[in-house]
């Protein structure tokens, strides 16, 4: 209960609608065991052109095991996060598995992409890497109208999943949308069972997401990744680690994605084994400085779900600060329209997968008040 007090302290309530305006303002958007669904897990966050925001998660019927009948869920808000709509189901695919949100938008045309995956509700990860189970199938379906409404799903598996490739997850967190309009999506796929038959890759388009490529492939022993465009044009990556360092790994590449840098560890990113979400801030043209956002949780456990800042485009991390002591896993990171900081993330006061809850804080709260936009 320590842990609960210190949060309340932090924290005056944890509600949809909160009337005053603490430094950290937390909402609770999913919550496991309610609304037919036994968990809700896998968040992902993104702001419309217009300045909705848009949270998606995998609502988990049976159980909260990663595979079984699971749908994607989203909730919209029209006025920065203080007033949500009820939930959407966006996909349900009768009993089987839906999974891992990906959502773009597209600066030109305004339309928010959403990718994600699909397996059988009876096969789990073994039976897909393992070949008794098909490949897990890649979708893509898309908004119009700010996130109201969507298409029909549209497989996509044939341009971005080559022979081989069995597991694949799309995201699972935000995509972006390079300067010169071009849509990446973090990806990841695996070939075989074993931890270093793992890889992150890329996989982009160049018309608003009509079709999709593969891009550059990083080395084994990585899975789920996050990116971001740096000042300079480079792209990086920052990538699950599964080679038992508890480091974050990273990669840059030079050509849009296509090629990456041999992988490096990242000494200040501690993690569990778990999921991120990196994101621009600002950048020196725009607001004086380059301010690139990190979320995951900074722990050897999957506790302690940190946000960090950094002023030199991921080489160093020098700010640093606590949203959620307590259990936390999965995160997504947003800027509002009116400059508010997002955090979508897994937390509870027991273990990690009690709640989504999404929280807001400013650049003021981050820096100790060091530092302004």
């Amino acid at each position: 209960m320590r842990q609960l007090c210190f949060l309340l302290l932090m924290i005056p309530a944890i509600s949809a609608s909160i009337t005053a305006e603490p430094a950290v303002r937390l909402i609770k958007l999913f919550e496991s065991g309610k609304d037919k669904y036994h968990t809700c897990r896998i968040p992902a966050l993104a702001v419309t052109e217009k300045g909705t925001l848009l949270a998606f998660c995998e609502g988990r019927k049976g159980s909260e095991s990663d595979s079984g009948d699971i749908d994607l869920l989203m909730r919209r808000s029209v006025d920065n996060g203080n007033s949500w709509e009820t939930m959407q189901v966006i996909v349900d695919d009768d009993g089987n598995t839906c999974g891992n949100s990906c959502p773009i938008v597209d600066r030109h045309s305004g339309n928010i992409i959403l990718l994600f995956c699909k397996n059988l509700g009876t096969a789990n990860s073994d039976h897909i890497l393992n070949g008794t189970a098909p490949p897990r199938s890649v979708w893509v379906t898309k908004s119009s109208d700010d996130g109201i409404t969507w298409s029909a799903p549209v497989e996509i598996s044939d341009q971005v999943r080559k022979p081989g490739w069995r597991w694949y997850a799309t995201g699972p967190c935000h995509g972006i949308q390079l300067t010169d309009g071009r849509l990446v999506a973090p990806c990841n796929h695996g070939t075989g069972n074993d931890d270093k038959d793992m890889h992150s890759h890329i996989i982009f388009s160049d018309d608003g997401g009509a079709t999709w490529q593969i891009g550059g492939i990083q080395e084994g022993w990585t899975d789920e990744s996050t990116g971001v465009e740096l000042a300079d044009g480079a792209l990086y990556l920052n990538m699950r680690n599964c080679r038992g360092t508890n480091r974050r790994a990273w990669s840059i590449s030079h050509d849009r994605g296509l090629h990456w840098s041999p992988l490096g560890e990242d000494e200040t990113l501690v993690e569990p084994v778990c999921q991120a979400s990196v994101l621009r801030l600002s950048t020196e043209k725009t607001h004086g400085k380059n301010r690139i956002l990190f979320s995951n949780p900074a722990s050897l456990r999957r506790e302690n779900l940190t946000v960090r800042l950094s002023y030199d485009e991921c080489e160093t991390w020098p700010v640093a600060k606590t949203l959620w002591p307590g259990p936390a896993a999965y995160s997504d990171l947003v800027v509002t329209s009116d400059g508010k900081i997002g955090c979508l993330f897994e937390c509870g006061e027991s273990g990690p997968r009690e709640m989504i809850a999404l929280a807001f804080f400013t650049l003021e709260w981050l820096t100790d008040d060091k530092d302004r936009l």
